[in-house]
């Protein structure tokens, strides 16, 4: 069974996601749920925290490229910190990394 824990919190303009599990197509719903309301803000700034996510797959990494799109469409934008792992690997394997450049934390993310 999949799992995926969502906490949110702030950092100044940004909305902070800490995600722990699997962002996969059984946790994607969720996820794309909650980002959904996150996005209805005009110029949605959005950080989210993969330092403990176990797992991405092909779902969830379009879940993060779509929500990446409406974020930037509504004058905002997504972005990443802790990306390690299976996510750090589709990111390169894809070609991504420019999509989703990687912040060393939380700080940088939010300048």
């Amino acid at each position: 069974m999949t799992y995926l824990s969502m906490t949110v919190g702030h950092c100044g303009d940004y909305s902070v996601v800490s995600l722990e599990g699997e962002l996969d197509l059984a946790s994607r719903q969720q996820f794309c749920q909650a980002l959904d309301h996150m996005l209805t803000r005009p110029s949605p700034k959005i950080i989210l925290d993969a330092a403990e996510l176990r797992f991405c797959d092909s779902h969830g990494l379009w879940a993060l490229i779509t929500r990446q799109r409406d974020a930037e469409a509504r004058g905002g934008c997504l972005r990443l910190i802790g990306v390690h792992g299976p996510l750090a690997r589709l990111l390169t394997v894809t070609q991504l990394v420019d999509l989703f450049p990687p912040y060393a934390d939380l700080d940088h993310a939010a300048t």
